[in-house]
């Protein structure tokens, strides 16, 4: 099977719904574009080190659409260390009205994500070469912030909160869950945009746990919220 091909296509398309998704053919065309233009870039350049055409469908593609049944229609969304593009462009192919920004310290793949943008014709999502610590210092804020495989929760939540809007919601994307995941989330502390400090007790934690088809890879999803806000987006 060729990345990007029929076949390929035809099992995001299988995969997506085994997670809860429908996707239609333009929207795997999509994929197939981003997918193909990520390997083009990785023969050169160190885009991505997931070559194998199934492992791109199902860790980057399929993966990437896990967090959009907890994404509401029309709000901004920060894509932090978006690497190759994920979660945000899969996103942001998924649910057209979101406004996505895309942020990575790599100058090289801020490039690879502009070009496909690009190469994709898609509106109101840019990509930044800017680090998070220094975006929030232009005081923007954002309704979701997302990020997989970031960091250290902790470390991912502290610098999120700055950039979170009034009602927003910070999603992490992670393998399965562990002991020293949580632990690490005891000691948190981060001061938001208005001045306030907080830990972890100011804020709400949902944890959903899921399988990623055909590889039966665990993933678990950290859905956070500021107490006492509510954000109108969990069923």
């Amino acid at each position: 099977m060729k990345t990007g091909s029929e076949k390929w296509k035809r099992l995001v398309e299988q995969g997506a719904h085994d997670i809860g998704i429908h996707i239609d053919s333009d929207t795997a065309d999509q994929f197939a574009v981003h997918a193909e233009t990520l390997l083009t870039w990785s023969r050169k350049s160190n885009i991505t080190a997931i070559k194998d055409p199934l492992e791109v469908a199902v860790k980057h593609f399929i993966d990437s659409m896990a967090p959009a049944r907890y994404i509401t229609l029309e709000t901004t969304l920060l894509d932090i260390g978006s690497g190759g593009g994920f979660p945000g462009i899969p996103l942001k192919i998924l649910v057209p009205s979101l406004s996505v920004t895309l942020i990575d310290a790599s100058r090289k793949k801020v490039s690879f994500l502009n070009h496909v943008i690009g190469t994709l014709g898609l509106d109101n999502i840019n990509a930044r070469h800017i680090r998070a610590e220094d975006l929030a210092k232009e005081h923007c804020t954002y309704d979701v912030i997302i990020s997989r495989a970031f960091s250290s929760l902790a470390t991912y939540v502290k610098l999120a909160l700055p950039l979170l809007s009034e009602g927003g919601q910070i999603i992490a994307m992670k393998g399965k869950e562990t002991s020293e995941e949580m632990d690490s989330l005891a000691t948190l502390s981060a001061t938001l945009s208005d001045g306030r400090t907080i830990c972890m007790n100011n804020l709400d934690m949902d944890v959903k746990a899921y399988s990623l088809p055909f590889i039966q890879s665990r993933r678990t999803l950290y859905l956070f919220n500021l107490k006492n806000i509510h954000f109108g987006i969990f069923p």
